[in-house]
């Protein structure tokens, strides 16, 4: 199966652009595209799963192809895109893309790119593994409980910085319920708090 995808926001005139060059580029690669998937006003920061894309996904077979305008087509994140080819990989397809010039399929370059997917995934999760150690290490010099806050008083941090004001809105005679709306917060949290002034 032939596939052409397209991503655009609101743009006919890009979507009408990106049709017209996947049509060249099939053609230039022998190929006549047989379905196209298409995902309007879909940002490229949302999953592929969350999009129309996912679906074919899923059910690629060994030698189907997409083809699509370019990578950021795929998605606006490194990893996303990584993951994506990644998973074609795996099905035994192939993608190309037309202002880039990539092409993902059984060579010397896709293998270097599955070198490259192991290497990324094991980067980032040390890095996220180290950013969480480092971020714990600081709020403990600084005192902060580590953990979750359990119970009504993780609604009073909230309220905390806003002591003043609520009790401006007190003395001015504006009832609670409308303080409480105002701070985003349940009346009966906002009177507890008042309880500590």
């Amino acid at each position: 199966m032939i596939y052409g995808y397209i991503r655009v926001s609101t743009d006919r005139q890009d979507c009408a652009n990106q049709k017209l060059g996947i049509e060249a580029k099939a053609k230039s690669l022998g190929m006549c595209i047989e379905e196209y998937i298409q995902d309007n006003g879909v940002s490229g920061t949302r999953e592929p799963e969350s999009r129309a894309l996912g679906g074919v996904l899923q059910q690629l077979k060994p030698g189907d192809v997409i083809i699509c305008s370019e990578l950021s087509r795929l998605g606006r994140k490194l990893f996303m895109i990584m993951r994506i080819l990644e998973y074609c990989m795996q099905r035994g397809a192939r993608l190309y893309t037309v202002k880039d010039n990539y092409e993902l399929g059984d060579n010397i370059q896709s293998k270097v790119l599955a070198f490259a997917f192991g290497i990324s995934a094991e980067i980032e999760r040390d890095l996220i593994s180290q950013r969480t150690k480092e971020a714990l290490a600081r709020r403990k010099l600084a005192g902060h409980p580590l953990g979750r806050i359990r119970g009504s008083r993780n609604q009073h941090y909230k309220l905390e910085p806003h002591a003043q004001y609520i009790k401006n809105q007190l003395a001015n005679g504006t009832p609670r319920y409308k303080i409480a709306a105002k701070l985003h917060v349940a009346p009966w949290t906002l009177r507890r708090f008042i309880r500590q002034f």
